[in-house]
C-alpha cells in the first residue's frame, strides 16, 4: 500500500518525466525528394543538419526515391487529409495537377521581395499556377544541345549547326565519311523523355500545343512537320534506331562511347562526358544553342528548349506548415544555393553573375545563361500526366511506322479532347 507521501513522490516523478519528455521531444518534418539529380545524399544530410542546428527541437526526416516513382508516390501520400509528408519535391509538369487538387500550400504572400526580385522570372513559372505560387523553385534544368567537336572536325565541319536542317546535313556528311554510323541519338522510348524531345522540336518549329480556345493544335501543320522530321531521321539512317527504346541514361552511354555526334540531354550529362571513368570522349563535347527549324528561324525563333525544373512545396494540410516553409526557404536561400552550386544551378541572378560561381562549371553555366531565355514549359494543365501518356503512345506509333505522323497526332488530339471533357 502506498502512503500519502509515497503517492505524492510518485506523482511528482510522473509529472517531471512528462515535462522532460515534452521539452526534449523533437518536432519532425517529413520530406520527400529524388535521388538521381540535384544534391547528393551527403549534401542533403549536411544541409538538413545545418537547418536542425539553427532550429533546436526540429528534426527533418528525409525520404529519397527515384524520379520515375516520385509522382505516383506523391499521389498516394499527400492526397488525403493527413499527408505523409510536410515538404515535397514537385516537377514542373505536376504543379497544375497538385495545385488544382488542393494538395499544395499557396505561398504567394510568404515570398520575400528580395527573393522575388533576384530569382529568374522563368524560375517562378515552374512553381506557378493560375497566378499563384505553390512552392519555391529549386532545381533549374533544361535540355541542352550536345555535339562532339572532334567528330565535326574530322568531317571538315567548322561550326556547329544552328538549324535542324543543318543537323541533318552535317549528319549526312559524317555518315557518308564513315566516321559514325548513326550521327544522332535521342531519348525516344515511350516515356516522358520522348515528350521532352518532341516539345523541344515542336517549339523549335514555332508550333503550339493548344490553340486560343485551348483545343489541341499539335496536330496542325507544324506539329506534323516536326514528327515527320523525327521519323525521316530514323528512315534515313541518321538517327540511331536504339533511340526508340532509349532513355536519357542510355543516350548518355552511346554518346560517351563516341558513337554519336549530336544529341540533346540534361545538364548532368556534361560532367559525366568529361569523367574518364564514365566516358571515352573526355574533352570532345561542346554545347551550343538548341537549333530550330529554318522556317521558325525566319519567323524570329532564335532557339527553343524546354525546362525540366522542379520546386520544393509544402503540403496544404501539413500540421507543421510554418516550419516546413522555413525549411524550403532555407534550402532555396541564396546562401545555400551559393555554397552548393556544384550540383544545382543557382536560380538567383546575382549568384550567377559571380565569377567564382561561373568558374565552377564555366561551360554549362555560360550556356545556361544563353539558353535559359529560350526555354518553354510543357503545358501547365492538371491533366498533363494523362495527356502525356496518350502522346507517348501516339508518337511512338508514328516513329515505328505503325501509322503516319498525321494519323498519330490526330488520334492523340481526339483522345486529349476526351480527357479535357472529363476535366
Amino acid at each position: 500500500m502506498f502512503n500519502k507521501k509515497s503517492l505524492l513522490i510518485l506523482t511528482l516523478v510522473i509529472l517531471f518525466v512528462g515535462v522532460f519528455a515534452l521539452s526534449t521531444s523533437a518536432e519532425t518534418i517529413k520530406m520527400i525528394s529524388m535521388k538521381q539529380a540535384g544534391w547528393t545524399p551527403e549534401e542533403y544530410d549536411q544541409i538538413i543538419a545545418e537547418f536542425e542546428d539553427n532550429n533546436p527541437g526540429i528534426e527533418v526526416e528525409l525520404t529519397l526515391v527515384g524520379y520515375d516513382a516520385l509522382h505516383d508516390k506523391l499521389i498516394t501520400s499527400i492526397s488525403g487529409a493527413n499527408p505523409a509528408y510536410d515538404v515535397v519535391l514537385i516537377d514542373d509538369i505536376w504543379y497544375a495537377q497538385f495545385a488544382e487538387a488542393g494538395w499544395l500550400l499557396d505561398v504567394t504572400e510568404r515570398v520575400s521581395s528580395d527573393m522575388n526580385d533576384d530569382v529568374y522570372d522563368k524560375a517562378w513559372e515552374v512553381v506557378g499556377y493560375n497566378d499563384r505560387l505553390y512552392g519555391l523553385p529549386w532545381l533549374l534544368d533544361l535540355e541542352y544541345f550536345f555535339y562532339n567537336e572532334q567528330i565535326l572536325n574530322e568531317a571538315g565541319i567548322e561550326n556547329p549547326p544552328k538549324t535542324w536542317e543543318e543537323v541533318v546535313e552535317q549528319s549526312r556528311i559524317i555518315k557518308e565519311k564513315g566516321i559514325v554510323e548513326y550521327p544522332m541519338v535521342w531519348s525516344w522510348a515511350q516515356i516522358e523523355a520522348l515528350i521532352c524531345d518532341w516539345v523541344t522540336l515542336l517549339k523549335g518549329n514555332n508550333g503550339d500545343f493548344f490553340d486560343e480556345n485551348n483545343k489541341p493544335a499539335f496536330n496542325n501543320k507544324r506539329g506534323v512537320e516536326t514528327l515527320s522530321w523525327m521519323k525521316e531521321t530514323i528512315d534515313s539512317g541518321l538517327t540511331n534506331p536504339a533511340s526508340l527504346s532509349a532513355n536519357e541514361e542510355e543516350v548518355r552511354r552511346i554518346f560517351s562511347q563516341g558513337n554519336a555526334a549530336f544529341t540533346i540531354n540534361w545538364v548532368y550529362m556534361y560532367e559525366l562526358l568529361n569523367n574518364p571513368d564514365e566516358s571515352n570522349i573526355v574533352g570532345q563535347t561542346q554545347l551550343a544553342l538548341m537549333p530550330v527549324f529554318e522556317d521558325a528561324k525566319s519567323e524570329g525563333v532564335e532557339s527553343a528548349s524546354i525546362t525540366g525544373s522542379m520546386g520544393f512545396s509544402v503540403t496544404k494540410n501539413s500540421p507543421n506548415a510554418d516550419i516546413a516553409y522555413d525549411l524550403i526557404e532555407f534550402m532555396t536561400s541564396k546562401d545555400i544555393q551559393t555554397r552548393y552550386a556544384d550540383h544545382v544551378t543557382p536560380m538567383y541572378k546575382s549568384v550567377m553573375q559571380q565569377e567564382e560561381i561561373i568558374e565552377m562549371h564555366p561551360e554549362t553555366f555560360k550556356m545556361f545563361d544563353k539558353q535559359f531565355p529560350y526555354i518553354y514549359s510543357r503545358p501547365k494543365v492538371p491533366y498533363y500526366t494523362e495527356m502525356s501518356r496518350v502522346l507517348q503512345t501516339s508518337i511512338q506509333n508514328a516513329l515505328v511506322g505503325n501509322v503516319s505522323p498525321q494519323e498519330a497526332l490526330d488520334n492523340a488530339a481526339e483522345e486529349v479532347e476526351k480527357i479535357q471533357e472529363r476535366w
